[in-house]
């Protein structure tokens, strides 16, 4: 049996692709594999349903032994910031976050929990880069060559060894989330960089893992916000210069 395991995830008017992606996750965690399941949708000041739509599937799971918690920001804060909110009211011994979407299908969390025993690793991330014939559907072209190119730049500008930061699809052990969460400072979606430089930096052992990936129509990251995210990798830099992560 694994451990226990809390599953994050970041919703943003996410109406409708909410509710059939929580049947999915719900069916994965009453499959008995994980003790104490439970599931923290972060709303980020959607202006739809989505909390709605959140707290409706909860209140089919009160007299279950999994936990479905909906906590709702205030405003839009950013994916960064409601993934850190989520981890820190997390319990789990694991913290798994996913997209809203599964794009990265919940089920490839068995391969991230394979590679972090058989390695003894802290953290696993879901990779789209080291296996591409796993993806099933692509992104558009140019989507595709700004991450590949953002990839590169987090490789030549912060350090990092990993083919792919922005699979939103990722596995901490509470120790590293504990202490990464604590030193996170950026909100928006360059966060991905701060927290794999911050787990480097503090000597957690991190291991990225081919997973199988299809691009959902819907996508809330929009092509000039993204690119912000290239900025982000400039200010973990700085700062780490400035002594504010020591």
């Amino acid at each position: 049996m694994y451990p226990s395991l809390s599953v994050v995830i970041p919703s943003y008017n996410e109406e409708k692709r909410l509710p059939p992606a929580l049947d999915r996750v719900v069916q994965y965690l009453m499959n008995g594999h994980y003790r104490d399941p439970e599931i923290i949708i972060v709303n980020d000041g959607s202006s739809d349903r989505t909390s709605e739509v959140a707290r409706g599937v909860a209140a089919e799971f009160t007299q279950s032994n999994l936990r479905i918690r909906v906590l709702d920001n205030s405003g839009n804060y950013g994916k960064g910031y409601s993934v850190r909110r989520g981890a820190n009211e997390s319990t789990g011994e694991w913290l798994l976050v996913s997209d809203a979407d599964l794009s990265a299908p919940i089920e490839e969390c068995d391969k991230l929990f394979t590679a972090v025993k058989e390695g003894n690793f802290d953290a696993a991330i879901g990779s789209r880069a080291l296996d591409r014939s796993l993806i099933g559907v692509r992104q558009l072209l140019l989507r595709e060559f700004i991450g590949r190119t953002f990839n590169v730049a987090v490789r030549l500008i912060a350090g990092l060894p990993f083919a792919d930061t922005q699979c939103g699809f990722k596995l901490f052990s509470r120790q590293l989330a504990r202490r990464v969460f604590a030193a996170q400072s950026l909100e928006r979606f360059g966060f991905d960089v701060e927290i794999l430089y911050l787990a480097k930096k503090f000597g957690f052992r991190v291991v990225e893992v081919p997973i199988r990936w299809d691009d959902v129509a819907g996508t809330k990251v929009a092509t000039f916000s993204g690119a912000d995210a290239f900025l982000d990798i400039l200010r973990v830099r700085r700062n780490d210069w400035l002594g504010k992560y020591d």
